[in-house]
């Protein structure tokens, strides 16, 4: 038997990254819950490579259906609004600020935003801390939120959802990397790898390390980066062998910097589901289902897979949006 790996929490490196694009690592906690999320920490600005990070993006848009505006409950189509919420600390490809720190745009926005066209609504787009967009929408001071958020049976508790891509993680590795793939537990043994505390892939990582050392194999080295900048210079200096993250921040990562490629990717809520991101809204509202209609017409009409090829997270298209689908498995108490 192998001795338990050992997990080495490394400090940020004192440097900075040159025209490093600041991205989203997933699945925090969720305090109205007690589950994994999708938390973005902070992350260093986008630099300007790749897609359009400026105000003016001439986003794709959608016309309105009279048959799904009309389902619209009075209270929210009243003001002529959809008011989304985003999170604050969001960074690319997600919802972040454009160049001007101002403008919020991303994949989340985008959606958002074919969302209230078929609607027939404006996008009102707010921000808040992460922990506050889960309490805003419980109260209805947001009617919605476009925010990587995974949907869980704790969560189905209290919200309703409409789904809008999969939860996907995947696995970073430098390019030249003699790694051919990673997509089971005896392909991590041994390796020099690194994944965020706390979030759904610790927990996945860590059941395949304690599969490897149950079956004799060697323990991986599991190193903890406070910034995915850090991890990203520890993957250039070789420090670690593989990254394991939210597929969005990865394949924004390699988009705008190359140098590194997939070698795998694996669903989010583990072996046995597979994740799902879904737009929130406040269990009972009237709102769900609009906007499960709203999303199923513009994946129909394709506007939906022309925004998500825009931001590099094709291969995470869903065929049809669904309404409070199974989710991650309650945790135990």
């Amino acid at each position: 038997m192998h001795a338990t790996a050992r997990r080495a929490r490394v400090l940020p490196a004192l440097v900075l990254l040159p025209a490093l694009a600041g991205l989203v690592a997933a699945c925090g906690t969720d305090p109205s819950d007690g589950t994994a999320g999708d938390r973005p920490p902070a992350a260093a600005p986008a630099t300007g490579a790749g897609p359009n990070l400026g105000p003016d993006q001439n986003r794709i848009r959608a016309e309105k259906v009279p048959a799904i505006a009309a389902e619209v409950p009075a209270a929210v189509a009243a003001d002529g609004a959809l008011t989304v919420g985003f999170s604050a600390d969001g960074a690319p490809p997600l919802a972040f600020p454009a160049t001007d720190d101002t403008t919020l745009i991303g994949v989340e926005t985008d959606i958002a935003q074919l969302v209230a066209d078929v609607l027939g609504l404006r996008l009102d787009a707010r921000t808040s801390s992460w922990e506050n967009l889960f309490l805003a929408a419980k109260s209805g001071k947001y009617e919605a939120v476009l925010n990587n958020v995974t949907v869980t049976e704790e969560r189905k508790d209290v919200y309703d959802f409409a789904t809008y891509r999969v939860d996907q993680l995947a696995w970073q590795v430098p390019e030249t990397s003699p790694i051919k793939s990673i997509t089971k537990p005896a392909d991590i043994a041994g390796l020099r790898v690194s994944v965020g505390a706390g979030t759904n892939q610790e927990k996945i990582l860590l059941d395949w390390d304690r599969q490897n050392r149950a079956a004799g194999r060697k323990p991986a080295e599991i190193q903890y980066y406070q910034k995915y900048g850090d991890v990203l210079l520890a993957l250039k200096s070789g420090r670690i062998q593989a990254y394991f993250g939210p597929n969005p921040t990865i394949a924004y990562n390699i988009a705008v910097s190359g140098g590194s490629r997939v070698a795998g990717t694996y669903s989010g809520a583990g072996p046995d589901l597979q994740g799902l991101i879904a737009a929130m809204t406040k269990k009972g509202n009237g709102l769900v289902k609009p906007i499960n209609e709203a999303l199923n017409t513009v994946i129909a009409n394709g506007r939906y897979l022309e925004v998500l090829k825009r931001w590099g997270l094709a291969n995470e298209a869903v065929p049809k949006s669904q309404i409070n689908p199974p989710g991650l498995p309650r945790q135990a108490a």
